[in-house]
C-alpha cells in the first residue's frame, strides 16, 4: 500500500464516519409460531427409461425393487430375471408444508442409491412418501428434471454437474391432510425467534403490546415470546394476522464472517473497531529457475547419447528480495467494519488483504465482534 493510497483511505474513512442503524423487520421474518413447522417425507422407488445408464445387474437392491414393482403390476418374476441397465433405484425426499390439503402438489428431490451413471431421461414410478410415523402422506411420480449429463465412450467421459440427482417440480400429490396445532394443548401462542436474543425478544413483546394492546405479550426467554389469546375472541388466525406485520428493530451479536477460500468478508454495518494503527511493509520474494542443457561433446545437439557424450541438465537458481523504500503506517480512528472495508476497497486493497487486516485487528483486541472463519 503506497502513501498516496493511504491518504485517500484516511479521507474516505473521514467521509464515511457515522452510525449505522438496523432496519425494521417484520415479526413474521424474525421467527415462527410454535407448532408451525415443515415435515420431512422420504421413500424409495424405481426410475425407468434410462438409456443404459442405470444400475448394473450386480446391484441386488435394484433387482429386488424392480421385482416388487412388477409383482404389483401382475408380473411374477424372480430377482435374477429382473436385470436391466435401463432402471435405477432411487431415494425420494420431499417437504410437507405446515398446512397441506389432499390433492396439493409438492416438489420432490430424487437421488440415486445404486451405481447408476445418470438419471437423464428417466421416469419415477409411483412412490409412496412416508413420515416418521410410517404413514403415507404423499405419492410421487413423473418425469425427472436433471440439471446435468454424463456420456461415456471407451475410456472417455464428459460430465456436467451431478446427473445422479434430479427434481420433480410439483411431482408429488398430498394424500393425507395435515394441520398445525399452534396452541399445543394450551391457551397461549408461543413465538420462537430464529436467533435467540433477550433484547430482540423484549422489543417484539413491546411492539405487540403497543399494536394489539392489553399487555398480551411477555418475554418467556431469550428465544421465545408468550402471547395470550384472550384478545383473539375465538378467531386465532385474525390475531396472528395482526401480529405478523408488526415491525421491530432487532438486536444481534456483532459478527464478522470470513471465507478464506473464496475471499469473502461479510459483516454487519454497525460492528465497531477501536482506534488502531496498521503498519504494512510489503516484501516481495521471487525465485527464478533457469534449466540449461549445454553441449560438451559426443553425439547429439545437447550432450548426446553416444560415445563421448552424456545428457546433462544444469539448474541455476536466482533468489531476489525486494523491499519498498519506506513502510506505510496509518492510524484509523474509531469506526465500523463497513467503513474500514469501504476505505480499503477505495485504496485498492484486495479482498485477501482485507481479511488479513481484519484478523490482525481482532488479534489486537480492537475489533469488537466474533470472527467466524469458514
Amino acid at each position: 500500500m503506497r502513501i498516496g493510497a493511504l491518504i485517500r483511505l484516511a479521507a474516505a474513512l473521514a467521509l464515511l464516519a457515522g452510525p449505522c442503524l438496523a432496519e425494521p423487520v417484520r415479526v413474521k421474518d424474525l421467527g415462527r409460531f410454535a407448532g408451525w413447522r415443515d415435515n420431512a417425507l422420504v421413500g424409495y422407488g424405481v426410475v425407468t427409461g434410462l438409456a443404459g445408464s442405470g444400475d448394473s445387474p450386480r446391484n441386488e437392491v435394484t433387482r429386488q425393487a424392480l421385482k416388487n414393482v412388477l409383482s404389483r403390476l401382475g408380473a411374477n418374476i424372480t430377482p435374477d430375471q429382473a436385470q436391466s441397465r435401463n432402471v435405477a433405484v432411487v431415494a425420494v425426499t420431499a417437504t410437507l408444508p405446515p398446512a397441506a390439503n389432499v390433492g396439493d402438489r409438492i416438489d420432490v428431490n430424487v437421488s440415486s442409491i445404486g451405481d447408476a451413471r445418470s438419471l437423464v431421461g428417466g421416469t419415477l414410478l409411483m412412490t409412496p412418501l412416508v413420515g416418521p410415523d410410517q404413514r403415507t402422506y404423499a405419492l410421487a411420480q413423473g418425469a425427472l428434471v436433471v440439471g446435468g449429463y454424463r456420456f461415456d465412450s471407451a475410456l472417455s467421459r464428459e460430465q456436467k454437474n451431478y446427473p445422479t440427482a434430479a427434481t420433480l417440480p410439483g411431482g408429488a400429490t398430498v394424500e393425507a391432510e395435515v394441520s398445525s396445532d399452534l396452541l399445543g394443548g394450551g391457551s397461549d401462542l408461543i413465538f420462537i425467534l430464529k436467533d435467540p436474543d433477550v433484547t430482540t425478544a423484549e422489543r417484539v413483546a413491546d411492539a405487540i403490546n403497543a399494536a394489539v394492546g392489553g399487555g398480551i405479550a411477555a418475554v418467556r426467554g431469550a428465544d421465545a415470546v408468550r402471547i395470550s389469546t384472550r384478545e383473539a375472541k375465538g378467531d386465532l388466525f385474525r390475531l396472528i394476522s395482526r401480529i405478523e406485520p408488526i415491525t421491530v428493530n432487532p438486536d444481534a451479536l456483532a459478527r464478522v464472517v470470513v471465507n478464506e477460500r473464496s475471499g469473502t468478508v461479510v459483516a454487519g454495518g454497525g460492528v465497531q473497531i477501536s482506534s488502531v494503527v496498521i503498519s504494512q511493509g510489503d516484501i516481495k520474494v521471487s525465485v527464478s529457475i533457469d534449466n540449461q542443457a549445454p553441449y560438451y561433446g559426443g553425439y547429439g545437439a545437447y550432450g548426446g547419447y553416444g560415445p563421448g557424450g552424456r545428457g546433462l541438465i544444469v539448474t541455476n537458481t536466482k533468489l531476489a528480495v525486494e523491499e519498498p523504500r519506506a513502510d506505510a503506517v496509518v492510524r484509523f480512528p474509531n469506526t465500523t467494519v463497513a467503513d474500514l472495508v469501504e476505505g480499503l476497497s477505495r485504496a485498492h486493497v484486495d479482498t485477501r488483504g482485507v481479511i488479513a487486516i481484519l484478523q490482525a485487528i481482532k488479534a489486537a483486541g480492537a475489533l469488537h465482534a466474533d470472527v467466524v472463519v469458514q
